[in-house]
This record gives C-alpha cells, structure tokens and sequence, in this order.
C-alpha cells in the first residue's frame, strides 16, 4: 500500500508538471495561476509520500510492539509537523490564487491557515503533556529499581 500511495504522489508532481508545461504553452498569463496549482500538487504530493514513508518505517521496518513511549511521541510528531507543513503550504497558495481573484473567498484559505495553528497547538500540547507522563514514569521506574536493590541488598 506504501508503494501505491508512493507511485501516486510520484503521478501528481508529474500531472502538475505537465498541466503547467500545457498552460505556459498558451498563455503566460494563466502560467502564475498553473504555477500556483502545481505548487499545490507537489505539496499535497510530499505529504502523501510522506504518509507512506510513514507507514514502511512504522509497520514494515521497525516490528510492531518494540516501540517505547518516547519513540511513539517523536514518530507521531514528526508524522504530524509533515502534515501540518502541507497544509499550511496549501493555504497559503490558495491565499495567492484566491487573492487574486475574488478576496471575498477569503474565508476557506483563512480557515485553512487557522486549522493548522491549531493543529500546531495541538501537537504541543500532546508533546507537552506526554513528556510530563513519561518522567512521572520515569521516576517511579526509577522508585521501584530503587526498591528491589535495597531488597536484594537486606537478603544478602
């Protein structure tokens, strides 16, 4: 399925490569708006090719269940940034193309900027909170080693 998704986003960069070479080919003043869709397709590309490296590293490369706590959180932000990197890109393309046409359609790019802030914001708080549970682990691991030294320590 990695590979499909892979082979996929390979054809979109290349559709958009091919739609721009058309456009610049009749007009050059419809070449900015090409190049602004192109953008947008290499964009929404990477981040699909970015799903499927996902999915090889995740479910193909590292055995399931021999994740720990701390390698789950950077794997899932990471995943995350990669799409939220996308999405802000396409909004702000969809800015220009928009804001060259009609700016009363601002709404939908707007609210597309606004959604990955608060996905942003919402990956920090996850980090934030997933660190805190990960020392609060530690720590009693640590307690517990602590204990069972002591233990062995008195029965010797």
């Amino acid at each position: 399925m990695s590979a499909i998704l892979m082979l996929l986003a390979l054809a979109l960069v290349a559709y958009g490569a091919l739609e721009l070479i058309a456009e610049l080919k009749t007009s050059w003043h419809e070449g900015g708006n090409a190049l602004l869709t192109a953008i947008g397709y290499v964009v929404i590309a990477i981040a699909v090719f970015d799903v499927a490296k996902y999915f090889v590293e995740e479910e193909v490369i590292r055995r399931p269940g021999t994740l720990t706590a701390s390698e789950a959180r950077r794997s899932l932000a990471k995943f995350i940034s990669t799409i939220v990197i996308a999405v802000f890109i396409e909004g702000l393309v969809i800015v220009f193309q928009v804001s060259k046409q009609d700016v009363a359609q601002m709404l939908y790019p707007t609210a597309l900027l606004v959604t990955a802030v608060l996905i942003v914001l919402g990956l920090g708080v996850y980090q934030r909170l997933n660190v805190e549970v990960e020392r609060e682990s530690d720590r009693k691991d640590e307690a517990e080693q602590s204990k069972s030294s002591d233990e062995r320590r008195r029965a010797d």
